[in-house]
């Protein structure tokens, strides 16, 4: 079986359009472009981009995480609904607390819908606690936000768990033939 590779780069504003596109698959027009823009130009902001050379560089997916003091708050995980099921989003959960703990952060954090089960149990598997729950934090349907909470990054022992992530990651993508590239 052949195996197709995935790359996870910092995203620039060559990319905006691709950033738009993936946001109206995902979330229906979650961000404007105006909104991405500052991302890429804030010091505090890391835009992650997944993507593929055999999907002629396609976007597949993002995520983004601010760095407030010592705590990354993860603002944005989406992959293109095409793509679900694949490890993806497992693939960059992972590189957006990697990159967090290169960064020398101690904690991150995000909110997520109640009723999202799914990105529930994907950050539950990646150590992620339920801290509390923000009520109608979700403007377009009131719906309560789950804040969850994964603390300790800097720990010497967290080192050891990036390295079994990297194992679970790389191996549910290699169940649907895709291989991860890193820089």
């Amino acid at each position: 079986m052949i195996s197709l590779d995935l790359e996870i780069k910092l995203l620039t504003p060559e990319h905006l359009s691709a950033l738009l596109e993936l946001d109206q698959a995902c979330f229906g027009g979650l961000w404007t472009i105006e909104g991405y823009q500052r991302e890429l130009d804030s010091p505090n902001s890391d835009l992650l981009g997944l993507f593929s050379p055999v999907s002629n560089s396609r976007l597949l997916g993002m995520g983004c995480f601010w760095s407030i003091l010592e705590e990354a708050h993860i603002t944005i995980l989406a992959v293109n609904p095409e793509y679900h099921r694949q490890g993806m989003g497992q693939a960059l959960l992972y590189s957006l607390i990697k990159t967090a703990c290169d960064r020398k952060m101690e904690r991150a954090t995000l909110e997520v819908r109640a009723s999202n089960l799914g990105a529930i149990s994907l950050y539950q598997k990646f150590g992620f606690k339920i801290a509390g729950r923000r009520r109608h934090y979700y403007q377009d349907n009131d719906e309560d936000a789950l804040i969850l909470w994964l603390p300790d990054l800097q720990h010497p022992k967290f080192k050891a768990t990036l390295d079994h992530w990297y194992s679970i990651v790389s191996d549910r993508l290699d169940k649907s033939s895709w291989h991860l590239l890193f820089k």
